[in-house]
């Protein structure tokens, strides 16, 4: 996988893991909404502030962005509906 492509994935994973919409975590990020929206459709490229700044957030090391999913590893899903914090 490509380094953006890994972001995306790490971060929608450690997102819904967490329980947060985009809009919470951008918020306790302080970033704009899209911008977490357009990580995980990997349509930007972060600053590495801003990559602090959303690990902070998700309570994981910068690197853990960056991780190899392991082998067989499912993509990561969406919240569902009504869970959303």
């Amino acid at each position: 996988m490509k380094p953006r492509d890994l972001l995306a994935w790490n971060v929608r994973k450690l997102r819904v893991a967490r329980g947060l919409s985009q809009e919470r975590h951008a918020l306790e990020a302080n970033l704009e909404r899209i911008s977490i929206s357009q990580i995980e459709r990997k349509q930007i490229n972060l600053g590495i502030d801003s990559l602090g700044k959303i690990a902070g957030v998700l309570e994981c090391r910068v690197c853990e962005l960056l991780a190899e999913p392991a082998e067989g590893e499912e993509p990561p899903t969406n919240l569902r509906p009504g869970r959303r914090g």
